[in-house]
């Protein structure tokens, strides 16, 4: 059953309760050596989806219907996140921008791939239909069906880190490769990695980054798949909410509730209809993709605006347990404290020069200002080790002077001693200091928090790519021909005679 039969009305989003209920669809996930029978019940994703959830209940919820949601484009008559519709105006960017912080605020930035994510993809489909060629009518339905249900869609990009070194013919039997075309679609199989909240949507978006595309055409498409569609397998990586799931809340508040879940992506023999084909055998098309569909803006723009939700979140956290320790007066910690602000600071800036200075795309729509995509793009890889490094020189062993668990607090023969040697500075409890240190711990300290770095730091790409691609978006859009224009003018100033112009010479 598709998802969207899930749904009462198709003038409006999912609930939470129709979103949970839309995943109960037989999808063959993997974790620990078993098939999950529901991944809705579930310890390793229960609590997860149900975050997920309480965002799809926001978009009808009236405290922030308004902020989030908008009238659909469709014709249906109905309202959507802001984010799922085309942009057509500096005005439409600042709501899609809020939107998107919004949402973030529900999970306080802890969760990167929520639905408006790959709602950077589905917006593209309205706005530059044609760009798909013979499969622009395809297009034209998936960016109506993802806008009116509000589809959770994930996406699978990247070949597997496997014999990456041999030419693709070596690594078919790998990478993701037509086995055979016939008139009703085509058959695929092969792997992809990582696929981010895959168990917890409802359909993967399978792409291509490599020149493999256009070295062997069985390799040149993209598709949009069900998560239930035969062949489909999820082999998940170990669920830091189910090893949470023992423990209090109190010990592992993010853990326990954001983690979103990584998988191995394998197809195995599915059967993808032509409808849902977006690109096949055509390497010009899959490699221009990301600069040419204007996904690269928007799903710069959608991850910017959430990382600046998080460090909002880090930053407050961070003073608070400096406050705990009375560390907060050190010079040493403000000047540093000061420094995770300035981050703060910086990538609010990149989101707000993204949605307050749109570039004009096709017809009347509009697309979020690249440059500010690109800085976001290579910086903000860096900053999230700096305010890690930055928590752990500041917090020090405070983040590791803690009880095993809450239950150590409720015992009589160690509650006592927290309440005197584990109390906090400026009058703060021990309970209070331990909680705060707990949520400091598990943003940092965790595997949660270890995996966390390792997102942040690959999110975009390879930290090499990222680079040269802002340096060839530079060459090809005029800006670094402008740079050099302006050297041009200093070098012209003067020779090896002396100044050139009258401003710089006597009497001038």
């Amino acid at each position: 059953m598709l998802p969207e039969a899930v749904i009462a009305s198709p003038q409006r989003p999912f609930t939470g309760a129709e979103y949970i209920q839309s995943l109960r669809d037989g999808r063959a996930v993997f974790i620990d050596g078993e098939r999950v029978a529901d991944v809705t019940t579930h310890p390793a994703f229960r609590t997860s989806i149900r975050s997920i959830a309480r965002l799809y209940d926001a978009l009808h919820d009236p405290r922030h219907k308004d902020i989030l949601t908008c009238p659909t484009d469709t014709g249906s008559g109905g309202y959507t996140h802001r984010y799922f519709r085309v942009s057509r105006s500096r005005e439409d960017l600042r709501g899609a921008q809020a939107a998107i912080a919004g949402w973030a605020r529900l999970s306080y930035g802890w969760m990167g791939r929520t639905p408006d994510y790959k709602a950077a993809f589905s917006n593209t489909l309205g706005g530059f239909p044609e760009y798909y060629g013979a499969y622009a009518d395809n297009a034209r339905r998936w960016y109506r069906r993802a806008q009116e249900a509000a589809l959770f869609m994930n996406h699978a990009i990247v070949n597997p880190p496997v014999d990456r070194h041999k030419p693709p013919d070596s690594v078919k039997d790998v990478f993701v490769s037509v086995i055979r075309e016939t008139d009703a679609g085509i058959y695929v199989s092969g792997a992809k990695v990582v696929a981010t909240s895959a168990a917890m949507t409802h359909y993967n978006f399978m792409g291509q980054s490599s020149k493999s595309a256009i070295e062997d055409l069985d390799m040149s498409l993209m598709f949009m798949v069900p998560m239930n569609a035969p062949g489909l397998r999820l082999i998940c990586r170990t669920s830091y909410e189910a090893a949470a799931r023992h423990a209090s809340p109190f010990d592992y508040p993010l853990s326990s509730r954001f983690d979103e879940n990584d998988a191995i992506f394998v197809l195995d023999n599915v059967f993808i209809p032509w409808e849902d084909v977006f690109i096949y055998r055509d390497p010009a098309r899959i490699m221009s993709f990301f600069p040419g569909t204007g996904f690269l803006h928007g799903a710069m723009f959608q991850g910017c605006t959430r990382y600046a939700v998080k460090l909002d979140f880090i930053a407050g956290l961070l003073a608070k347990a400096l406050r705990c320790t009375g560390g907060d007066e050190a010079r040493s910690n403000q000047v540093l404290l000061g420094e995770v602000i300035a981050w703060r600071h910086l990538f609010w800036s990149l989101s707000n020069a993204m949605a307050n200075n749109p570039t004009p795309w096709r017809g009347d729509a509009v697309l979020p200002e690249l440059r500010a995509a690109v800085s976001y793009r290579v910086f903000a890889p860096d900053s999230y080790p700096r305010i890690k490094d930055i928590v752990q020189r500041t917090v020090t062993s405070a983040l590791i002077y803690l009880p095993s668990s809450v239950k150590d607090l409720a015992s009589p023969e160690t509650e006592p001693y927290l309440r005197q040697y584990v109390r906090g500075s400026h009058g703060i409890g021990h309970q209070e200091r331990i909680k705060i240190m707990k949520l400091l711990w598990d943003a940092v300290g965790t595997e949660f928090a270890g995996r966390h770095e390792l997102y942040e730091r690959n999110y975009s790409g390879g930290w090499e790519d990222i680079r040269a691609q802002a340096l060839t978006g530079a060459q090809r859009g005029g800006d670094l021909a402008a740079m050099e224009a302006l050297v041009d003018q200093c070098l012209s100033d003067y020779d090896e005679s002396g100044w050139t112009g009258p401003s710089w010479q006597d009497g001038g």
